[in-house]
């Protein structure tokens, strides 16, 4: 993809899952790639096969609701590698019908899924303004674009992502810096096989969900990073306040 290669990229929520998948794409791509991951495990482990494959990453260790550890993190990476490309997609959630939810639940998924994005962007965005450019891409989900029964507050944090993206690409459109919004829908991912792990009949729901999927299957991580290498691409760079379902067709918005 034109304009990566040398390029800096943090990618939150990068040590496993769809985040693996990016941070990988990235490192392929020649891209620096800074993997933010309060596991920082995982995040060793990916860096670790990028950097085997012949890539250029680092690991960094953050609780991405803090936001001083996150302005802590943002000044290292920028010191160390520079600033370029910015992927906010850690998440996290669990099926529970709302009303049986609380507001201490409330607060982790809106502090993960909402907040977290936050820190990084109030963080990063001024080196992006000083550079006057950049590429920010939000990893939503097609639940903030339709609905999910059981994820009310996680589809309202996605559409808020979704939101904040158009907000922003209006604010900083002058400083060359492009915001876009990629929304996966049903993957298999370990966040959500841990969503059947808790259910009562998990082949029956996930036969459900592969039903509702005009493609057929359900999704894999390795299907999400094409669509977030474009956009973080000079190929699209006369594209910003945009959003695509990378969901085998779940949903088809005009």
């Amino acid at each position: 993809m034109r304009g990566i290669k040398g390029k800096s990229a943090i990618v939150t929520g990068g040590g496993r899952g769809i985040g693996a998948e990016i941070a990988k794409r990235f490192g392929a791509e020649g891209a620096h790639v800074a993997i933010y991951d309060i596991d920082g495990d995982n995040s060793a482990a990916v860096a670790r096969q990028i950097e085997e494959a012949g890539g250029h990453a680092q690991s960094t260790q953050v609780d991405l609701t803090d936001y001083r550890a996150v302005a802590v993190a943002v000044q290292k990476t920028h010191r160390t590698q520079g600033l370029d490309i910015v992927v906010n997609n850690a998440g996290w959630d669990k099926f529970i019908p709302f009303v049986d939810t609380t507001p201490e639940f409330w607060d982790k998924v809106i502090d993960i899924n909402y907040r977290a994005p936050l820190n990084i962007l109030h963080t990063t965005l001024p080196l992006l303004i000083a550079n006057q450019v950049g590429r920010v891409v939000n990893i939503a989900s097609d639940a903030g674009r339709g609905g999910s029964s059981g994820e009310a507050v996680y589809s309202g944090c996605k559409a808020g992502l979704i939101a904040l993206a158009k907000s922003l690409a209006r604010e900083h459109s002058r400083n060359n810096i492009t915001f876009n919004v990629v929304c996966p829908g049903a993957t298999e991912t370990p966040l959500f096989r841990s969503f059947m792990d808790e259910v009562s009949n998990p082949d029956k729901l996930r036969e459900a969900f592969r039903r509702a999927v005009p493609m057929g299957r359900l999704g894999e991580a390795a299907d999400i990073p094409g669509a977030v290498v474009f956009f973080a691409s000079d190929d699209a760079a006369y594209i910003t306040g945009q959003v695509i379902s990378v969901s085998g067709g779940l949903t088809m918005v005009g």
